[in-house]
């Protein structure tokens, strides 16, 4: 029997599980994401799902077993230490994804990729949906549908946006799994979990702003488009006038992060 499987706004209603695999529809570069799954392993990261077949505009991966937080997220996947360990995971995953070389001619997903490119295949979408954790740890990272060339910082930057969470006070209240989290101090755990340099450190509230730009730009093309999922997730996060306070709050807070960061 099919079991639906839930989590994600694009494939909402369309990933299912058999047993253990998952089907679910394929993008446009679904063998050059199939290759590189495979070879993770190869590089000494084994919390990816690993391709079994593509056939009808659908493809086929392996389900990887573990705990898998959604909305309203529980108490446990926002604690300190689940926050380290997608710090580390994050370390793990990019130190497997640098030994891999792009493959050339492939026609990525834009969706969510670092604006500047870079020189190795980051997840693009690390999301609290798109972790997996086993025995309270992050273990694996699921849904590589906007895997792109980027730096390696941006999945970290992506991850903040969520995981931290990079938000202001009046968004964050809207969530109650994140009420009362303290994003300054949480910043440096991640950092820390990923034994970040010191160099990075001074980069990364940029690159969260990146991401932040780039989400904006994401949503509006999204609403044009009448794409009815973002639609309801752009308005269930306050809309345009919560735009323009994230951007407002990161810009008046950014002394504060990096002070954290480097001390």
């Amino acid at each position: 029997m099919d079991e639906v499987l839930s989590g994600g706004i694009t494939n909402a209603g369309a990933v299912v599980r058999r047993g253990e695999i998952v089907d679910r529809p394929a993008q446009a570069h679904a063998a050059a994401i199939h290759r590189f799954l495979e070879a993770l392993p190869e590089h000494g990261f084994s919390g990816a799902p690993q391709p079994v077949g593509l056939r009808g505009g659908r493809e086929q991966l392996t389900f990887v077993s573990g705990e898998v937080a959604l909305l309203p997220y529980p108490a446990w996947s926002m604690t300190d230490a689940a926050l380290r360990s997608v710090g580390v995971l994050l370390r793990r995953f990019r130190e497997a994804s640098s030994a891999i070389p792009l493959e050339p001619g492939v026609r990525w997903a834009t969706d969510w990729a670092d604006p500047r490119g870079g020189t190795v295949l980051c997840h693009s979408d690390v999301c609290v949906e798109n972790v997996v954790f086993r025995d309270g740890e992050a273990y694996g990272l699921i849904d590589f549908d906007m895997a792109a060339p980027g730096r390696p910082l941006w999945d970290v930057a992506m991850a903040a946006r969520y995981w931290v969470p990079m938000l202001d006070p009046e968004t964050a209240a809207r969530f109650p799994s994140y009420v009362g989290l303290d994003s300054v101090r949480r910043l440096r755990i991640l950092a820390d979990g990923y034994g970040m340099s010191a160099e990075d450190r001074t980069q990364l509230l940029s690159v969260v702003e990146e991401v932040v730009v780039l989400e904006r730009a994401d949503y509006a093309a999204r609403v044009k488009a009448g794409d009815a999922a973002f639609v309801k997730a752009f308005h269930d996060h306050g809309g345009w006038a919560a735009c323009d306070r994230l951007q407002a709050w990161l810009a008046d807070q950014s002394a504060t992060f990096l002070a954290a960061l480097i001390q």
